[in-house]
């Protein structure tokens, strides 16, 4: 054997890497528990005196008491101008959206509840520095990008998901109420890695060895982390509404929904924060769309054929488009926009999912 074939198979995977990566991604998972755990106590020793701003906004009997009061006057003792304070009304807007308060989150606006939130958010940042320096690890022992199959595009998915999160807070977002719901998926999708999609480190098949690896996929995963983000302020809308339209409607929500509903944020609020996390990362789906026609381009011949893999990513950008556009249209804001919203997500699911384990077509080639 000569030196240069020595030296290619000694690089071809460098095992004790290898090694190291699957122990920071289990010790990831360890920290995300301890993370889960806190975001529960966030929740559950949160003060629940201090919500209720739902409630007492929709409420018939408050509103209408609301309306009937009269203008308050507060006159200046100096002789200054009386000055008029109106009563606040609750009005429905033409889409249907209600000007409700949002709720003070999952720790109810106490210290107890705020400590648990904070020891929650310590925990994410240093799991996700520790999944973080898995992924880099993974790419390491291979020396390529770490999302050459499903379990390595899994660790990196969860990785910038939880990146987008914590990004959001830093920038000084009131998202906190997303973290128990965002850490409980999080620890699935690492669940699913590491049992079923696990593939050994390894090097890769010669049609992925291009500069659009990096391109492509890397805009790939990060589109599915914010669709992914949106799609769970979307179903939280969903259940929002649902219990607005309910105290609305006179109706006596359960317990559960008094304690948990009405800390989250108002239904118009996070359906404003879905549609703006969706807008922003569409264009850079469609270039993900462009990208991956141009590697095809290079690497088949052709830069569209209607590969299983291809025509799934046409779809979802169909139904975020069709989504954006109904959202932008009066009479098709609000849970039916919702509804489409989920619609497309589910199309990105199969599309990463469905179509890598059930169908086979030219992208199979890394199997799962």
């Amino acid at each position: 054997m000569t030196l240069a074939a020595t030296t290619e198979l000694a690089a071809a995977t460098n095992e004790h890497l290898a090694n190291i990566s699957n122990t920071l991604i289990y010790s990831s998972m360890a920290v995300y528990t301890l993370a889960f755990f806190a975001y529960i106590a966030e929740w559950l020793f949160g003060s629940r005196s201090k919500v209720g701003r739902t409630a007492a906004a929709l409420t018939p009997a408050a509103g209408a008491a609301a309306k009937k009061k009269a203008p308050a006057v507060t006159v200046n003792k100096a002789g200054g101008t009386a000055v008029l304070e109106r009563p606040q009304v609750v009005v429905r807007s033409a889409s249907g959206a209600r000007d409700v308060p949002d709720g003070p989150g999952a720790h109810g606006g106490d210290e107890q509840g705020d400590m648990y939130g904070r020891i929650a958010i310590s925990l994410t940042v240093l799991a996700f520095l520790v999944e973080l320096s898995g992924v880099i690890t993974r790419a390491a022992s291979v020396e390529r990008a770490p999302w050459g199959n499903m379990y390595e595009f899994n660790i990196t998915f969860s990785t910038v998901a939880v990146g987008v999160y914590l990004t959001l807070l830093a920038l000084r977002k009131n998202v906190r109420w997303l973290g128990l719901f965002l850490i409980t998926t999080v620890l699935l999708d690492l669940g699913l890695a590491v049992t079923v999609l696990y593939t050994a480190s390894d090097q890769l098949v010669p049609a992925l060895h291009s500069y659009w690896l990096y391109i492509h996929v890397s805009t790939a995963i990060l589109c599915g982390a914010v669709f992914y983000v949106g799609a769970v302020a979307t179903i939280l809308y969903l259940f929002k509404d649902s219990y607005e339209n309910k105290l609305a409607g006179g109706g006596t929500p359960g317990k559960f929904a008094n304690s948990v509903l009405d800390r989250l944020p108002a239904s118009a609020s996070l359906d404003k924060f879905a549609y703006r996390v969706n807008a922003a990362v569409f264009p850079l789906w469609t270039f993900t769309i462009i990208a991956g026609a141009i590697w095809a381009g290079d690497a088949w011949g052709r830069y569209w054929g209607w590969d299983p893999k291809e025509t799934w990513s046409f779809i979802t950008w169909v139904g975020y488009a069709c989504y954006l556009h109904a959202r932008a249209t009066a009479g098709w804001k609000g849970r039916k926009a919702a509804y489409l919203a989920l619609l497309a997500f589910g199309c990105w699911l199969f599309n990463y999912y469905g179509v890598n384990i059930f169908v086979s077509g030219k992208h199979s080639y890394a199997g799962v």
